[in-house]
C-alpha cells in the first residue's frame, strides 16, 4: 500500500492512505482539501491548534486527537498512549525543548507516531533533538528544522543520526521561521533520503 504524505507548510502534514485522511497540525490550509478521519494535534500554540482549520477539515465523525482538552477535542492522549483505529494507530510520543522555554517538557505536548499501511510515520512536533528519539525507529520522519521554537538544521542532522529513518522530510520553515535554506543543510546527511517539498507537494511512502 503506498501512503501519501503531503507537507501542507509550517507543520501542517496530511496523511492519507486508500481508506484514511490524517491531518496533524493544520493550520492556514485550503478548503478543496479532503475531509478528516482524524486530527492530530500537537500542542495549543496558535500555528498548530488552529480552530478554524479544524472546523474546516471536520465532519460529524472526525476525531479530535490532542493531548490537551478543548472543546474540539474528542481524545486527549499523553506521552505513551497508544489508540487504534481501523486501519491505523497512533502513540504519542515526547516532544519538548530542552534549552528552551517555549515548549516545557512538563506540558506533556506530543508528538506521533502514526502506524498505517504496514509503515510507520513520525511527526517530531516542536521539539528540540531529544534523548527519547534514539528509541524510535520509524520508516518517515517529518522533522522540525526551522530553529527558535524548535531544532535547528544542525541539531535536525544529529536527530537522523539517532532515528535511523530511511526517509526524512524537514518541516517547521518557510512561515514564522525558517527557510529552505536551513531545509537543505540536512541533504548530504548519510543513509536517509531527503525529500525537501514545497507546500502542497507529496511524497508516497511504498
Amino acid at each position: 500500500m503506498s501512503i501519501e504524505i503531503m507537507w501542507l507548510g509550517h507543520a501542517s502534514v496530511m496523511i492519507q492512505s486508500d481508506e484514511t485522511v490524517i491531518y496533524i497540525d493544520p493550520w492556514k490550509v485550503t478548503p478543496s482539501l479532503s475531509k478528516a478521519d482524524v486530527i492530530l494535534l500537537t500542542h495549543d500554540h496558535y500555528d498548530h491548534y488552529s480552530e478554524d482549520d479544524i472546523v474546516m477539515l471536520s465532519s460529524q465523525s472526525t476525531r479530535v486527537v490532542a493531548p490537551m482538552k478543548t472543546p474540539l477535542v474528542s481524545d486527549t492522549i499523553a506521552v505513551g498512549d497508544v489508540i487504534s483505529m481501523n486501519t491505523f494507530s497512533v502513540q504519542a510520543v515526547a516532544s519538548y525543548n530542552i534549552e528552551k522555554d517555549f515548549h516545557p517538557k512538563e506540558n506533556g505536548w506530543v508528538g506521533y507516531v502514526v502506524a498505517i499501511g504496514g509503515k510507520k510515520i513520525y511527526h517530531a512536533g516542536d521539539t528540540d533533538r531529544i534523548p527519547e528519539m534514539k528509541d524510535i525507529r520509524v520508516d518517515l520522519v517529518l522533522l522540525p528544522v526551522g530553529g527558535t521554537y524548535t531544532m535547528d538544521a544542525k541539531d535536525a542532522r544529529e536527530a537522523i543520526k539517532d532515528l535511523e529513518p530511511l526517509h526524512v522530510i524537514p518541516i517547521h520553515f518557510g512561515d514564522i521561521v525558517g527557510s529552505r535554506h536551513d531545509a537543505e543543510q540536512l541533504l548530504d546527511v548519510e543513509n536517509s533520503k531527503i525529500h525537501i517539498l514545497n507546500p502542497g507537494e507529496s511524497f508516497m511512502l511504498e
